[in-house]
């Protein structure tokens, strides 16, 4: 039975959306190719019609969560205090607790850094969120501060994941999060 293109892309489309959720809430590692094919209720050898390799998915699907998380930022970014608005988002309890649909630099970048397999669509994600954050910070100091900035904001929401001690974990988004925002107000993120 010969499925219609259609049908090829819309499956090819399941697979990378449940790999862009997948890596990013378990890591690249941990998430096989048989596992995420039968959660989709395909086969582990169908997955060779729609991708060259693993490292191909992995590429695609962090594209995809690129996109998905450049919507998000994009509307926090167009409020009133956008900056207050994005370290509100990105430490908030609903992105600790759900980080297959939030940004992919906490699991995947480490992940990543740690094989010694950068990514240029982890390059793109970075450079766009810099670009986004210092344009909302004075342009003098705006580049280092925008590292500080996006280096503590992932860090910190790292940290709150690690931890087993839900108090703790909440301590170091509500500290973290207070600290960035007062350092943002002072003109000195991080």
């Amino acid at each position: 039975m010969r499925y219609s293109e259609d049908h090829k892309a819309r499956t090819r489309q399941r697979i990378i959306n449940e790999a862009a959720e997948r890596f990013r809430r378990d890591g690249v590692d941990a998430t096989g190719l048989q596992t995420l094919m039968k959660a989709l209720g395909l086969t582990h050898g169908g997955f060779y019609a729609h991708f060259k390799s693993k490292d191909e998915l992995v590429e695609i699907a962090l594209q995809e969560a690129a996109g998905q998380l450049g919507e998000v930022s994009e509307r926090l970014f167009a409020s009133d205090d956008p900056l207050d608005a994005f370290i509100d988002n990105y430490l908030s309890a609903d992105h600790r607790a759900g980080p297959g649909r939030g940004c992919p630099l906490p699991t995947i970048s480490a992940e990543l850094g740690a094989r010694g397999h950068a990514s240029p669509t982890t390059d793109a994600v970075v450079r766009e969120r810099l670009e986004m954050i210092e344009k909302n910070l004075p342009a003098e100091h705006a580049r280092e501060q925008g590292v500080a900035l996006l280096a503590s904001l992932v860090g910190a929401l790292v940290l709150s994941r690690s931890v087993a001690d839900e108090e703790l974990s909440d301590r170091i988004l509500g500290d973290a999060r207070a600290y960035l925002k007062r350092q943002v107000k002072e003109g000195s993120p991080a």
